[in-house]
């Protein structure tokens, strides 16, 4: 797969989309995980159900990155959610202000040292979604994105 080109053509039918900017600040990174949570349980999975946490993890370590590694002063990251209802998939991108801060490629992480407290956040991502790369879509931002299936909707 190539990292640069996000597999989006891979779905049909009908998709949900929601998209905010927000502070990138830790309180931005904390918002992210609790709006999706409740998107997610407005398009019929509820908070409590695995696809639900799953996303919301995702989130959460990927708005963490882009404040943490992704922050420019006095700029926004945003979130973007996509869900393709015909196949229950979710597409989780995180824009931030550091195109020059380059992410590692999938399948090149290597584990982080038992002793530090950081470096498993693009690890979890890696392992619960089924896709994910970043894209630079132009000379100001940079994207990271993951899609991963959703579970545990109620029949």
């Amino acid at each position: 797969m190539n990292v640069e080109i996000a597999p989006v053509h891979e779905h049909t039918g009908p998709a949900h989309h929601f998209r905010i900017r927000l502070s990138a600040t830790a309180r931005g990174a904390r918002l992210a995980r609790h709006l999706t949570a409740e998107q997610l349980d407005r398009w019929g999975w509820p908070y409590d159900s695995e696809g639900n946490g799953t996303a919301s993890l995702l989130v959460a370590e990927l708005a963490a990155n882009a404040v943490r590694h992704g922050r420019a002063r006095g700029r926004d990251f945003a979130l973007r959610l996509t869900l393709y209802a015909e196949d229950a998939t979710l597409r989780i991108e995180v824009t931030d202000a550091r195109p020059d801060r380059s992410v590692p490629l999938p399948c090149t992480l290597t584990p982080a040292d038992v002793n530090t407290e950081s470096g498993r956040r693009l690890l979890l991502v890696e392992s619960l979604s089924t896709h994910w790369g970043a894209t630079a879509g132009d000379p100001y931002t940079k994207t990271v994105w993951c899609e991963v299936p959703l579970t545990g909707r109620p029949g």
